[in-house]
């Protein structure tokens, strides 16, 4: 029975892997070779140079300056969206006190909660679109409009949003935690869902505050849905390539603008592999970047680690 039972297991995972080694383990494996070459894309000819292409890289201003931006981007974006998202999700379901029958979330929150969700069901793409018409640099822009509308820019002088080295970062920042909050906000609704009414009652009878019961309670306990949320965020911060490439158009091809200023690892990697013709080069650019989205998930998933709450 048991021998039976390991081929009937067998017979249903040996497709799957294989197709996982296929299609994901050995496109990997090819790319780690071609690093290790001058391959230039277009030919099938390619001499090995080892790894002269990854010290190059560390000698690349372009590619450290894209290092450091995904940096920031990984710092910001999870800790703002999960704060937002934490904020409207605790709100949405215990934040209402004023009816009688205990705790209950705001007025509305079923409503709040789809309108929150709302940007999560537009592409990446077409968040590009509507974003580089708020971003403008004319008074037609949404922003411009409105500030040159208050008095606080002058209509001849409109505020260059993505052509500002110092303001480009935080322009596509905004578009990422506005896009992601409601998608988390729903993951961590779901999850406060789950906790008993009557832990937040006795809290509140005990004279608990809001902030008292959201850090004592809420945040220990939906601290597995945070980890997660964190990992998966800093994996969006170590991509951009969508926004960055749609959005700041300034350096030719793929973004990068203004004058490499907005520039991440993924726009750097597909302007060498597409543009330059440097593949071999772009290759261990992507290698670099897997070692790093990995080094990035053991490294959140161990420092976020805690003894599970039981409930």
């Amino acid at each position: 029975m048991r021998k039976g039972q390991y081929r009937f297991v067998t017979g249903f995972l040996l497709v799957p892997v294989a197709l996982y080694v296929i299609f994901v383990i050995w496109p990997y494996l090819q790319t780690f070779g071609y690093s290790l070459t001058d391959w230039k894309g277009q030919s099938q000819t390619f001499r090995f140079v080892g790894l002269d292409n990854y010290r190059k890289l560390f000698q690349d201003d372009v590619f450290l300056e894209a290092i450091w931006h995904n940096i920031l981007f990984l710092v910001f974006i999870p800790v703002i969206t999960i704060l937002l998202a934490l904020f409207f999700a605790f709100m949405l379901n215990a934040g209402g006190r004023g009816r009688a029958g205990g705790v209950q979330g705001v007025a509305g929150a079923k409503f709040y909660k789809i309108l929150y969700f709302f940007p999560q069901v537009l592409s990446l793409a077409i968040l590009a679109v509507l974003f580089n018409a708020v971003y403008r640099s004319d008074g037609g822009g949404l922003l411009n409009g409105l500030l040159i509308k208050l008095g606080l820019v002058d209509a001849d002088n409109p505020v260059e949003w993505l052509n500002e080295p110092n303001m480009v970062l935080w322009a596509l920042l905004l578009v990422v935690v506005w896009h992601g909050v409601g998608f988390y906000l729903v993951l961590f609704s779901a999850a406060m869902q789950s906790i008993p009414r009557d832990i937040y009652e006795a809290a509140l009878i005990d004279g608990a505050s809001r902030n008292q019961s959201f850090f004592r309670i809420t945040l220990p306990l939906l601290w597995d849905s945070v980890q997660t949320a964190w990992v998966y965020l800093g994996i969006v911060a170590m991509d951009m390539f969508v926004l960055v490439s749609s959005m700041t158009q300034n350096m030719g091809a793929y973004g990068g603008g203004p004058d490499h200023h907005s520039d991440v690892m993924s726009t750097v990697m597909m302007r060498n592999f597409l543009y330059y013709g440097k593949s071999g080069y772009a290759c261990a650019m992507g290698v670099v970047m897997l070692l790093l989205t990995l080094v990035l998930s053991v490294v959140t998933l161990r420092a976020t680690r805690r003894e599970r709450i039981e409930f």
